[in-house]
């Protein structure tokens, strides 16, 4: 058989184009911002990740320029060899000491440091747990390690006790969760995977690319929020959210930094975090630790959007971060709004299975501390009025 044959056969894309629902690679035309411009046209952007708004932050993009002009536009090599430049030490440094942690290393992007990290912590005779929403480079980091991967259902705690349970006697065994889950935007259960842990003798890694700067004293992540921030092992995070840059990070007792250091393939073997993105990663990190006030911002307008949509009769998943699902359930009913509402003005992610099980489609919203509480009102009429010309359509 052919290899590309699965190539040729791919035709869910060709479908969606043919019916003028297709949904993705949208060209944008300005910063991310909380209005933009895509296709020449003016949207509400409530399709980012862009939580603290700090891409268009003058001092982070003022740092990226000088990072540029001098050291250039790439380090040419991995870490190990000729790719380590100051500020790469400077930003592990920070981030160690921002998140109470021994030490921290930073991986070129997020997919890549959980990859890094768990297929060199998880060897041979390990286990490694996973929640079943986690994302998607935490099973393929489970994938590339040694070990073996049991999973639980989603926030299950007691199936998560029953995976514990077969872990063999003198196995190694790390617990992995998202802190944020980054579809519905719920948290993790994490008093409860600490205090299963402590029971069975696992260890804990907690995923934070969704709340760096989002949840926690000062935007510490998940772990400051419950108060479990000696109680669990490994952080992970990544730059592109709330760093307004691009990389990824794990922090850590320093003994285990260290040897991720050494032992990481994905880490030892790829180019090292170009000069801008660092520098912009760290003068977002900066700007994070002046400006305490940033996460609490954005939890108020994540607060008003919720709201907003009550008042307009949106169904929506309930939370308290910046994710505000609203739930469409069908996957074709799902494009369809997302393309209408891109047609309005708005900008959504929709979201169909793999990353939703089927039948909990849904159009992902998220929030900026930039966004004003006028263009949340904007943005909430348009939605119920298109909601309501599709399902009158759908009779």
């Amino acid at each position: 058989m052919d290899i590309f044959t699965k190539c040729f056969e791919l035709t869910k894309p060709k479908e969606f184009r043919k019916k003028g629902i297709y949904p993705y690679f949208h060209c944008l035309e300005t910063r991310q911002d909380k209005e933009v411009i895509m296709e020449g046209n003016r949207k509400i952007m409530l399709g980012s990740n862009n939580y603290l708004g700090l891409t268009t932050c003058p001092e982070v993009i003022d740092a990226a320029q000088k990072a540029l002009s001098k050291y250039g536009t790439g380090c040419s090599g991995s870490r190990f060899l000729n790719g380590t430049i100051d500020l790469h030490y400077e930003l592990e440094n920070e981030l160690a000491n921002f998140l109470h942690k021994d030490g921290a290393v930073i991986f070129s992007t997020g997919f890549m440091s959980n990859l890094g990290i768990i297929s060199a912590i998880v060897g041979k005779n390990d286990y490694v747990i996973c929640d079943k929403e986690n994302h998607a480079s935490i099973y393929d980091g489970c994938k590339l390690s040694y070990g073996t991967m049991l999973r639980y259902n989603h926030s299950d705690m007691d199936q998560l006790e029953k995976q514990l349970q077969k872990v063999p006697e003198g196995s190694g065994c790390l617990i992995v969760t998202d802190g944020i889950f980054s579809m519905r935007g719920d948290l993790a259960k994490l008093p409860e995977i600490v205090s299963l842990a402590k029971k069975y003798g696992a260890r804990v890694m907690v995923d934070d690319a969704h709340s760096l700067g989002v949840i926690g004293k000062g935007g510490r992540g998940t772990a400051s929020y419950f108060g479990l921030e000696n109680e669990v092992d490994i952080y992970m995070g990544t730059f592109s959210k709330s760093l307004a840059s691009l990389g990824g990070y794990m922090a850590a007792d320093f003994k285990i930094v260290d040897f991720v250091r050494h032992s990481s393939r994905p880490f030892i073997f790829s180019a090292s975090l170009p000069p801008a993105s660092t520098a912009s990663a760290l003068a977002a990190l900066r700007y994070l630790e002046n400006h305490p006030e940033l996460p609490e911002k954005l939890k108020s307008i994540s607060d008003y959007a919720r709201k907003a949509y009550e008042r307009n009769n949106i169904a929506f998943y309930p939370g308290i971060t910046p994710i505000v699902p609203i739930y469409t359930k069908d996957s074709e009913y799902t494009l369809r709004l997302a393309t209408n509402l891109y047609n309005s003005g708005v900008y959504v992610n929709p979201v169909l299975p793999p990353a939703t099980p089927e039948n909990e489609c849904l159009l992902r919203t998220s929030l900026m501390a930039t966004v004003t509480e006028d263009l949340v009102d904007e943005a909430a009429i348009i939605i119920a009025k298109e909601i309501a010309k599709l399902d009158k359509h759908e009779q």
